[in-house]
Order: C-alpha cells, then structure tokens, then sequence
C-alpha cells in the first residue's frame, strides 16, 4: 500500500460538490428498513442468547444450578465462569485501541461480581422468547460484600484520589502551574470559588448493542454482525481473544443506530456472541435489552473545583481548575477536563489538577466530548460568575481574556476564529438588547433569561486507508472500513471522491464498515471526516496520476507533457489549467486505453511537522433563552444560538444536523440527564427510558447554527476540523448562566431541577 503524509490537495477542489447541502444517499435505506442494523440480519436457523446480570454491586458467585434451565427443551447451553471454552484466551495485559489503563473487564471469567449489572451468564435456546424464559429461572446464589462504595463524595471525603496515568490514547495531563496562582488570587478584587458537579450520565443510544454471528462451517469463519464504531477494533480484540485469523472473524457494521462514545470499546456482547457461536458452532444473536445498556460505561461522576480572580476591568489574574473524578476498581478510565481552562483564556497565573478514584461501579466510558463537556461546564459557569463581580458584560468579559495563541502548549492556534464566533453568534441572538440585571426580563409570569458559553475540541486527525475503483462506464466506488453511527459519513466520503475526480455524484459509491476493506480508525473523536476524508482524497488521486498517464498515451492527447498538478477534474472530464480547451472525457480515456478498470489504494496520515508546531482546535460560542416559571420553577429553553468554527464545512446540511444533535443533547445535560445510583445498593435506578429523561420534541424550541468562515492549511489535507463534539460545548453552561440571569439563583450541580430553583 503507498502512504502519503497529508499535504495541501494538488487537485483543485471547487465548490461544485464539497460545500454544498446534499442529502445522505444511504437515507431512503434507513427510513424504509432496507438498512440492515446489528440485530437485523437474517441469517437462517439463528439462537438466541439472553444475558444474565448480577443483581449485588460487589461479592461472589457461590453456586449457579443450571439444571432447571438446560431440562428446557430448545435450551442449548448455559455459559457462566465455571464452564467458559477453554478457546477463550483472556490476558489482562491486553487491551483494545481505546482501553484506559489497567486490566479489562473480562465477562464470565471469575466468580467475583465487582459492579451492579455485571454479566453473569448466557442463555442460548432456539428463540428469543425461550431464552429470556430461560434466563429468568436461572438461579445464582451470591455472597455479598457489603464492604462496598458506589459513592465519589464520600471517596473524596476519605482522601481516596490519585492522580491519573497516562495510560488511555487521547488523556493529556493537566498542563504545568504557571506564574503564582494563589497569591494572584488572594490579591485580586474580584474572586469566585465554586463546585460544580454532574452525577454519571448514560449514552442511551437508539439503537441498542447487539452481534449477530453467521456461522459459515468452513472450519471457525464467521460472519460477525456487530454494533460498533469501529469494526477493525473489535475484529482486532476478537483475534486476540479466541486466537482467530482475519480470514475468519470478519467483522461488519454498515448502520450504526447512534452510539456517542459507547462503542469505541467492544461491548461484552461481541464477546459472548462469538464465544458461544464457536462452542455450539451455530450462528447466535446476542442483543442488549435497554436495561443492560446501563452496564457498559457512562459519562463519569465529576466534582470539580474552581477559583477565578480578576483586576478591576476584568483582566483574569489567576486561574485554577481541578476535577475529581470515579473510575472502576479494575481500569483508570481518565478524561481530558481541566485542560480546556487554559486553552480558551490567557492567564498569568494558573493551576491544574486531575484525580481519579477507584469506585464499586463498572468503567466509565467515553461519552459524547468526552472531558470537555464536563470541564466547559464548570469553566463557563465560573467565568460568568466572575464577570458579574467584575461588573463587565460576559461576552466582553471573553473579549478581554481571549488568547491568540495556546497557553497549555505555547503554540500558534493553526486556525481561530472563535472572535468572529462570538461577534456573529451575539449579533444573531440580539445579545447588544440584554439586561444585565439578573431578574430583570420577563415575559408574565416568566421570568426570561440570556446566557452564554464557549467551547473547543482537538481538530484529530488519525491514519486512515481507503481503495478505489473507475470502471469503463465512469463508475467510481470508494472503500474504506470506516464508521457511520449517523454522523454523514456516507455522504460526505462520496462528495470528496466525486469532486477529486470530477464525476457527478450518481457515479459515485462509497462502500464502509467491513473488515475486509482498507483499515480506518474509529469513528469517534470528531477525526473521521480529516481521516478518512483525507485518504479517500489521496486514493482519488492515485486513480486521477493514472487516468492522466492512460490520456497521455492516447494519439495527439490534448494533455501531452501536462504534469499532475497543472491538471484540473470536472465535469466528467481532465483539462489542463492553462487551458481548459484541452480536456479529454474521462471515459474516453478508459476506452482508449482498454482497460476494465483503474484501481488504486492509498492512506494518509498527519503531518508531524504541523503536529509540532500548531494547537489545532474547533471552537464555537453558544447563546440561549430561558424561561422559567416564576412560581414552578419549570425551566424552557426557547431560543439557541450555537456559532462554530470547525474549518472547512463539507456538507453544511450534515454539519448542522450534528450540531444541532450537539445543542439538543446540551440541553439534555443541562436540564435533565442523571443516573441516579442507591449507594445502599450499589444500583442505578433509573436504568430505563421512562425514568432517564432525555429530550423529547416539545422540550425543543428554535435552535439556530452558524458555520463562521475558517480556512485551514495546516490541520489536514482537506482543512476540515470535524463537527461531532463541538456543537455540544458550552450549551449546558450557557442554560445555567441564562438561568441565573432569569432568577438571580446560580445552581452549580447539573441537572438543574426544579428543586435546585425552588
């Protein structure tokens, strides 16, 4: 395979495809059912398995009577720790692509039980029906350990934390104190000090985690249907794992129905599934109930500290953020919060702290801006706060903090425009109308309230492989073995190929989420657009050198001696710069030349040079409306505006439907979502969608996005920064901030209900 290093595209990239609002081509196969997910696959003569979780937080497995179950006809195995295959080949030194530090959790292995929900068993029988019976009349006698803590408070209260190691891909420590943080503070005029806090949230996703096995009877080939957002990781964990080849244990998810994070690991169904489809050596489908999706990570419980002070114009003079946060007793799952503080304000005088401590729950997990969601809150609410007692308006508040430059890293931004964020976003809101004073806007018995906050997120970029293929008739197919959990990556990857080569975009297919195409990194992180996106580009034009030296070879070729670069695509067609009447159709070219098809593959990768040298991140400013109802309590969110600053916009018609995912789920955070965890029981509650509150239709009202202008040379080939995360930051500060603008009460431990206002 070649390899590029990404540089600046040499083919010219117009606005004819890449910039413009087109529709998903994968779209009528959702909204029809023809798109097949995880758990749909019709594979003929498929068991079932049913999952068996552990009712205690913490003890042992004495005893599992299995007999009742397996005298049932249709059951076929009951699989707990006592009888796991000896195939299965566990090694606690292992870990997948994005396992923070320690030793994994390993299902149906030993009989202690470390966290509430814990997966004890698997029923396989002939239906579904028969298997969830069948799991239900399982009987398990357990030891408990009442010795158990399922509470961050009271180990921070016992001085149980420890700073975090840098064992998980993506943690940055917290940057180095700089200047004298707390003797700025003690001198300053103006001082907050404050705690901010959010209990464990859950990724929720709609559709739930599930592999369908396909048993294909040529020795151990399987056909592994998976929920996941990334199929090369989980085939490389199941190879590991049961010692398997490539060959047999291909791995495929083409729809991914959501997942925010929650399936960057392996999930302990993939695990199950394949284990007892090799033991029974029969296609198996194992599938989650909404229930079960509460043992599988979370965002992590949180609390967070924050002293802020400054002049008497509102210069900040110092700085201070730290995060304590829970992990599981097995793994140090770690999150990049504090850091954002340093990043988006330029302070003399700052300090940073991060700790973790070992809880009775399972390992926290990536979730949707994953540190960032958590530190901006507690930044922005603080840096409100603060201008308040400066008596300077937020957004000038901001202006006069703003920093050019990084300050965590003393680099150049290789792009900011986050200034113009702010001027457009208040310009649309109508900031300049505001009141300052809090309770001072109403509308009857509503008391109205603007906030604001600001956000950024890493502009990533992994490496990634694509091949693609010009048949004789100008058809184009791209593969990549990337991700779509419904961010646009079909569409977006179709609009790249298609422009780079200059084919209308019914000629174009782009083919994903199979482990038998070139390898991609996972679809998390905001990276897959500059990945992907960039090796798609790459391989497009690998095929675009050949096609060239194929025109080149035709009699009197009106591109003889025209290098590469000085050749433009479009309309079907290769012209030269200088001229655009020399051109030669592009199937032409193909028939001329006899060949069936041009194939070419290739990757792309980042540049260590600009790595280096610049701070890559997107940015965006996010303005809000409460309502609250003065007698109730009842907070509305009536109006957003969520300005962002992500580069180059690909497709604004994908980019602003995840920002608006973005602001809604905001909201969400803000308002309602909560785990609430019995530390008697070591339990979640409210595991289940009655009772976990998320958005629904009329909780949203007028959500307005703006792309500010941003061009960027240096992130990528394509100058995009990726828009998953961003549109999520500073949306839940924003509503507390507005909140406190309405009602004059600052609540600091999210979500902010009814009872916190009253």
């Amino acid at each position: 395979m070649s390899q590029t290093i990404a540089t600046p595209p040499t083919v010219r990239l117009d606005s004819d495809v890449i910039g413009k609002p087109i529709s998903r081509p994968e779209g009528a196969a959702k909204v029809s059912g023809a798109a097949k997910y995880a758990a749909e696959y019709n594979v003929p003569n498929l068991w079932y398995g049913y999952i068996v979780d552990s009712p205690i937080a913490k003890g042992k497995i004495l005893k599992i009577d299995v007999d009742a179950v397996l005298a049932l006809p249709g059951v076929k195995q009951v699989f707990t720790h006592e009888n796991v295959p000896s195939f299965a080949w566990f090694d606690r030194s292992y870990k997948d692509d994005v396992a923070p530090g320690g030793s994994p959790f390993r299902p149906l292995h030993e009989p202690e039980i470390m966290f509430s929900q814990q997966p004890v068993a698997l029923v396989v029988a002939e239906t579904f029906e028969l298997a969830r019976y069948a799991a239900s009349i399982l009987r398990i006698d357990y030891e408990v350990d009442e010795n158990f803590n399922t509470d961050l408070e009271k180990a921070r209260a016992a001085g149980k934390g420890f700073d975090a190691p840098k064992g998980k891909t993506g943690f940055l420590p917290p940057p180095k104190p700089k200047g004298d943080a707390e003797g700025a503070f003690k001198a300053a005029p103006h001082q907050v000090t404050g705690e901010y806090t959010h209990h464990a949230q859950h990724h929720n996703p709609m559709e739930m985690f599930a592999t369908t096995v396909e048993w294909l009877g040529d020795g151990k080939k399987m056909n592994i249907y998976d929920k996941t957002q990334g199929a090369p990781n989980v085939q490389q964990y199941l190879r590991k794992i049961f010692s398997l080849s490539k060959e047999e244990a291909r791995v495929v998810s083409k729809f991914t129905g959501g997942a925010f994070g929650a399936g960057l690991r392996p999930q302990h169904q993939v695990f199950m599934a394949v284990m007892a489809a090799l033991e029974l050596e029969h296609s198996v489908r194992v599938s989650m109930t909404r229930q079960q999706m509460f043992s599988m990570g979370h965002r992590p419980h949180t609390i967070q500290d924050i002293k802020l002070a400054s002049d008497e114009q509102g210069y900040l003079q110092s700085l201070q953020h730290t995060a304590f946060a829970e992990t599981s007793q097995f793994e140090d799952e770690t999150e990049t919060v504090v850091n954002w503080s340093g990043i988006l304000y330029k302070c003399d005088n700052s300090k940073f702290g991060y700790e973790l401590a070992k809880i009775d729950v399972d390992t926290p997990a990536d979730m949707r801006a994953p540190g960032a969601a958590t530190g901006s809150f507690a930044i922005e609410c603080a840096v409100d706060e603060l201008s308040y007692k400066a008596g300077v308006d937020p957004l000038e508040f901001r202006l006069l903090n703003y920093t050019y430059s990084d300050p965590t890293e003393n680099k150049p931004f290789s792009s900011k425009r986050l200034i113009d964020c702010y001027h457009e976003g208040a310009k649309r809101f109508g900031w300049e109308q505001r009141n300052p004073e809090p309770r001072s806007m109403r509308e009857g018995n509503m008391l109205v309230g603007w906030g604001m906050g600001t956000g950024c997120w890493d502009a990533s970029m992994q490496k990634a492989a694509a091949k693609a293929s010009l048949s004789a008739d100008g058809k184009l197919t791209v593969h990549s073995a990337t991700n779509d959990q419904g961010a646009g990556t079909y569409v977006i990857m179709t609009q790249i190929a298609a422009q780079t080569l200059g084919l209308p975009l019914d000629q174009v297919t782009f083919v994903l989420g199979d482990t038998n195409l070139p390898e991609a990194p996972l679809q998390g992180g905001s990276w897959t657009a500059a990945s992907v996106g960039s090796a798609v580009q790459a391989t497009c034009q690998e095929v675009g050198k050949k096609l060239l030296k194929l025109a080149q070879k035709m009699d009197n070729s009106p591109l003889d001696g025209v290098a590469f670069e000085d050749v433009q695509f479009a309309d079907g067609h290769m012209r030269a710069n200088e001229d655009i009447t020399k051109s030669v159709a592009i199937t032409e070219v193909l028939a001329t030349s006899g060949e069936a098809a041009v194939e070419a593959e290739s990757s792309a990768q980042p540049n260590p040079i600009n790595m280096l040298k610049y701070s890559m991140h997107s940015h965006n400013a996010a303005f809000v409306e409460v309502k609250v109802d003065e007698d109730l309590g009842t907070i509305h969110v009536t109006r957003v505006v969520n300005a962002v600053a992500a580069g180059r916009i690909l497709n604004p018609k994908t980019a602003r439907s995840q920002v608006l995912g973005g602001t809604v789920w905001g909201i969400s955070m803000a308002l309602m979502e909560e785990a609430y965890l019995d530390n008697n029981l070591g339990r979640y509650m409210n595991h289940n969608y009655a009772e976990y509150h998320v958005p629904v239709n009329a909780d949203i009202h007028k959500i307005d996005v703006i792309f500010v202008e941003e061009e960027d040379d240096h992130v990528n080939p394509l100058g995009v920064k990726g828009v998953g995360e961003i549109g999520m930051l500073g949306v839940a500060a924003a509503i507390a901030n507005a909140v406190y603008h309405a009602t004059g009460k600052r609540v600091r431990d999210l979500p902010l209900t009814i009872d916190k206002l009253l």
